[in-house]
């Protein structure tokens, strides 16, 4: 072990191994009161209880103590779009009249590769500010924004998912790509990213309303060509979408259908928002593996409508949790954890708090085939951690006062936490957040 680098995290772990149960699930998390990382090389050389921890240490190795807070795996985000930074909150009616006023206008802006380095900067501050260690985003139509998002993510050693975005049709001419070029410049991105340093290149036709059959096709192609990649699109988020795609796409059976034509469907497939579904599409969902990505404050702040995990889950269909920047409203995991807490609620579908922190961690990784490397605390894998720190302000310290379980503390944390509960984030055992303590 390389002694100048190691160094020993304390405080109390929580790691998931399984989805629970419920409440009384144990057996699916590993809980301990005084326990500690040994992190070498950006990697987990030991977890566990502290004594035993501190045994396997070099000598000299620097011991951050951060007790009495909790160290949990980096939360990852599934589903958000890098050229939103500057959408976020805008005012608008529905899906669509929001693409056109406001998304379509700033991605635009993305031409222009100094913009694209200026905003990535702040984008990744921000993340990692929140707790964010890896994230799957759509970038603009042009090939700068992609350079330009994981030029700073390998700055950073961030493990960070992304494609240039696929869009033949309406948008405006200026975003707008062609089937052949569209495949041509993903192409030569995925060659040049996926598997440097940890970047992984994702194929990503926006939807299907702003691709021609010709560039799904050429999307499906790249997919065949390249397995390990994953691909990105968007699913019945909303109604008069829905209408427009199948006008678009007479002869397909559903929405669905128009992916599954295309080759587009497998276990690396990650569809955003899956609200709309209907019987056959669940079926095809399941046999595929593709993931179903609920994004709580986009459809609500869109009106789209309500996720029902229950219904998706019973199919056999995976499902993840994510921000959906910026028609979502907030980069905090912990916000869109509460704020997907009461879309469930409404439809009486009540969520443990085990379940949604394991939700943003282990399950977004499983959701991402990514589970041996990130998403959780066990030996070897990628030191992505966060210090989460329950008493952070003060009406949070307040309640704290009453908490008398580690399932009352998840529930504090995902009901009042923001930034300011994230003590500290590490990217591969390095502190990236300057006011951690």
């Amino acid at each position: 072990m390389n002694t100048s680098n190691a160094k020993i995290l304390r405080g109390r772990l929580l790691s998931f191994n399984a989805q629970p149960k419920g409440a009384d699930d144990v057996s699916a998390y590993t809980y301990e009161e005084d326990g500690a990382l040994l992190i070498s090389e950006g990697r987990i050389s030991a977890s566990g209880d502290y004594s035993n921890v501190r045994k396997q240490a070099p000598q000299g190795c620097q011991e951050i103590d951060h007790r009495p807070h909790l160290i949990v795996p980096g939360f990852i985000d599934p589903h958000l779009h890098f050229p939103q930074v500057q959408v976020i909150a805008s005012w608008a009616d529905q899906l669509l009249d929001w693409l056109n006023d406001y998304t379509f206008p700033a991605e635009q802006k993305f031409a222009d590769k100094d913009h694209g380095d200026r905003i990535a900067k702040s984008f990744y501050d921000t993340l990692l500010s929140h707790g964010t260690t890896t994230a799957a985003a759509y970038c603009s139509s042009h090939p700068n924004s992609v350079d330009a998002y994981f030029e700073e993510a390998e700055r950073r050693n961030m493990l960070m998912l992304g494609g240039k975005t696929m869009m033949d049709r309406g948008a405006p001419p200026a975003l707008c790509d062609t089937a052949q070029s569209s495949y041509d410049d993903s192409k030569a991105l995925l060659e040049k990213w996926h598997g440097r340093g940890r970047a992984h290149y994702v194929i990503t036709p926006r939807f299907a309303i702003t691709s021609t059959p010709a560039q799904l096709e050429a999307a499906g192609s790249l997919a065949k060509s390249y397995p390990d990649c994953h691909v990105q699109t968007h699913l019945n988020e909303n109604h008069n979408e829905i209408a427009y795609t199948l006008e678009l796409y007479p002869d397909a059976e559903d929405y669905l259908g128009v992916y599954e034509t295309y080759g587009l469907l497998g276990n690396k497939t990650l569809l955003g928002h899956c609200i709309h579904m209907k019987e056959r599409e669940l079926g095809l969902m399941a046999e595929s593996g593709s993931v179903a990505v609920f994004c709580p404050t986009s459809n609500l702040f869109l009106g789209s409508g309500l996720f029902d995990k229950a219904r998706l889950e019973a199919s056999g269909v995976r499902t993840a949790v994510a921000t959906d920047i910026g028609g979502g409203t907030s980069y905090s995991m912990l916000r869109t954890l509460d704020e997907g807490y009461k879309v469930l609620q409404l439809q009486r579908q009540r969520l443990h708090p085990l379940e949604t922190i394991y939700w943003a961690t282990l399950g977004n990784a499983r959701a991402l085939s990514l589970e041996s490397r990130i998403g959780t605390l066990e030996t070897g894998t990628d030191a992505d951690v966060i210090v989460l720190n329950a008493s952070a302000t003060p009406e949070m310290a307040i309640r704290h006062e009453t908490v008398k379980s580690l399932s009352e503390e998840l529930f504090l944390l995902q009901t009042l936490g923001d930034d300011r509960a994230i003590t500290q984030t590490y990217v591969a055992g390095q502190p990236m957040k300057a006011s951690g303590n």
